[in-house]
């Protein structure tokens, strides 16, 4: 197991670790080379450090370790450390090295971050903490969207409506979903609402790939989002409203059958 910093990560001790074998290549993972060498390793650490492999406070092996085990140049190394350092899961200090943010620290929001977030073992936490955060935003946000939208928002909308009832795929339908429930954020109006619906773009789409369901569950669901473009379309916030926690409901009970 990697030494981990003792008491408060923020404030790392002079403890080093690049004696100790931390790190392995995966046997699946294929040779980092390329332009965008950087951007590949900043994931495959990324990656490690969001499922767990490094918890909080752990300093990370040196630039010498990661070259070796990757195969590639120093340089690579240290672009791809401070590309995980924008995103805030490292911070770093001469001498000591790069160490592990705490979780609260992390962008979430950042489309790489939740890139890695999605695939971490505890999915279904990923699921439920997804489901809360739209809760407490979309209920509101389509109230205002029946309440501010324009005529090309509202077509927008419909639009992505339409496609999700046409759509002869999986990846087509979470698309077209995706796209519905991010023009409502738009349509609200609410200059903060609009960049956050880009940036959880991600997790929302790998929200419906685990709870999109073929047969009546599928069309129970459509149902429930022409409600909510209906209510939109007729201006009716507090209907919308309403319309938006009964899908998100149905939204729980999937999960929560997935579960069992």
């Amino acid at each position: 197991m990697p030494e981990r910093i003792p008491k408060k990560p923020s404030k790392p001790t002079a403890e080093r670790v690049a004696d100790k074998p931390l790190v392995s290549r995966r046997a699946n993972a294929a040779r980092i080379k390329g332009a965008s060498a950087h951007t590949s390793l900043a994931s495959e650490i990324g990656l490690r450090i969001v499922r767990g492999d490094y918890p909080a406070g752990t300093i990370l092996p040196n630039e010498a370790k990661w070259s070796e085990t990757f195969d590639v140049s120093r340089s690579v190394v240290r672009e791809a450390i401070k590309m995980l350092m924008a995103k805030s899961l490292l911070a770093s200090r001469p001498k000591i090295g790069s160490w592990v943010e705490p979780k609260e620290h992390w962008n979430l929001l950042d489309r790489d971050v939740l890139s890695w977030y999605v695939t971490s073992p505890n999915r279904e936490h990923f699921l439920r903490t997804v489901q809360e955060f739209r809760h407490i935003i979309e209920p509101e946000a389509t109230a205002l969207a029946a309440e501010r939208r324009t005529e090309d928002q509202m077509s927008e909308i419909s639009q992505a409506l339409h496609d999700m009832g046409r759509a002869t795929s999986l990846q087509q339908r979470t698309q077209a979903d995706t796209r519905f429930h991010v023009a409502i954020l738009r349509a609200s109006g609410n200059d903060f609402l609009v960049p956050l619906g880009v940036l959880i773009e991600s997790a929302l789409n790998q929200l419906f790939i685990h709870v999109t369901r073929e047969g009546s569950g599928l069309l129970h669901a459509q149902k429930l989002h022409e409600k909510i473009e209906k209510c939109i379309r007729l201006q009716q916030p507090n209907a919308a409203r309403n319309a938006v926690r009964k899908l998100l409901a149905n939204t729980d009970k999937i999960i929560g059958q997935g579960s069992r």
